[in-house]
């Protein structure tokens, strides 16, 4: 696994996110040493676990890169990471949006279809124009990833826009199918739970606002 690591004490650093340093970590060894690894059950389909180091104990030799220059390779990383939670968002609501419009056109009640309602056609609309809207960004980011540029203003965007737009799609899918959506054979509720985290995780949208304000916008540090 990788591990970021302080290698220098904050009060000798000018930044806080200077002095951290990039480990490989060989977790065989690790869980002989100190190491603990706690699953953790959660409400969606994903493993995730909580690792846990007590004196664990790495080799100087297994360091990646510069010493104290890691923290600017997570973050190459983290802008990565971004774009492809993005690009799932932008994925999770296509599905929602396709089977939303698919269940309207088929449901009929009172002798016509409820997709032929503007009370049901809005919000998938809606969610379609937000879809659209996201899936540019991501588009301009991963341009700029592959380039080599500077992303992490449209990365962070990207995530943002793409895993609101991806709820907003759920929460109209699911008004559509109304209590057919919470039933297993329709799928939409196991998706409804699993789109949820993206506005948490991998980085929750206070913080992307955060950044933002700081980074682009030029306003004092929030945090």
């Amino acid at each position: 696994m990788l591990l970021l690591a302080r290698t220098t004490p904050k009060e000798q650093v000018a930044k806080r996110t200077d002095g951290m340093s990039v480990f490989i970590v060989d977790m065989r060894d690790a869980l002989r040493h100190g190491m603990t690894i706690k699953p953790i059950r959660t409400m969606m389909n994903h493993s995730t676990t909580e690792v846990f180091f007590d004196n664990v104990r790495v080799p100087a030799e297994n360091l990646i890169g510069e010493e104290d220059k890691g923290f600017r390779y997570i973050l190459a990383g983290m802008n990565a990471e971004r774009i492809l939670i993005a690009a799932e968002c932008v994925g999770d609501a296509k599905w929602f949006i396709e089977k939303a419009s698919a269940y309207a056109g088929e449901r009929t009640v009172f002798g016509r279809p409820i997709g032929q309602n503007q009370g049901v056609q809005f919000p998938i609309a809606r969610a379609y124009a937000q879809m659209r809207a996201a899936e540019l960004m991501v588009m301009q980011a991963a341009e700029l990833f592959e380039s080599g540029r500077d992303c992490g203003e449209q990365a962070n965007m990207a995530k943002m826009l793409a895993a609101e737009a991806s709820w907003a799609a759920a929460e109209a899918c699911v008004q559509t199918h109304g209590g057919f959506a919470f039933a297993e054979e329709y799928d939409v509720e196991r998706k409804f739970r699993e789109t949820r985290l993206y506005q948490v995780a991998p980085i929750s949208t206070n913080l992307i606002l955060s950044y933002l304000s700081e980074h682009v916008l030029g306003m004092p540090r929030s945090y």
